[in-house]
């Protein structure tokens, strides 16, 4: 999971993102399942706090629009969906309010089959 650092409030002075990353990497804890790592910028400068949660076969997801308290628990429960889905697809239904509302893209697996989009075998 990658937690932008930059990401500042609609105010333009007030730095929202050291505070999300201590929040989710204090919730997700040490486990060794998931690395929770500070970023500069994810270019979604308009939607603070901006995290992408990523694996080496599975989708990557990028939300923004959260707030620390609401943004953790959500992401937090959004991530044990994720290890447990194929590659990383989460139903719709099994996302919190806050992420369905800040979905900003998910981007397909690199090794997702070129030729017709279907997954890799």
């Amino acid at each position: 999971m990658s937690v932008c650092i930059t990401c500042k409030a609609a105010d333009g002075a007030t730095v929202v993102g050291p505070d999300m990353f201590e929040s989710v990497k204090a919730a997700i804890g040490t486990s060794g399942y998931v690395q929770v790592r500070p970023v500069q910028c994810l270019s979604v400068c308009k939607r603070p706090a901006t995290v992408a949660v990523t694996s080496v076969d599975g989708y990557t997801f990028l939300f923004g629009d959260l707030q620390t308290d609401s943004g953790t628990a959500a992401l937090v429960s959004f991530v044990k969906s994720y290890q447990k889905s194929d590659y990383g697809l989460v139903p719709w239904r099994e996302r919190a309010d806050v992420l369905r509302k800040g979905m900003v893209a998910r981007v397909p697996p690199m090794r997702w089959s070129p030729d017709d989009g279907s997954a890799p075998k």
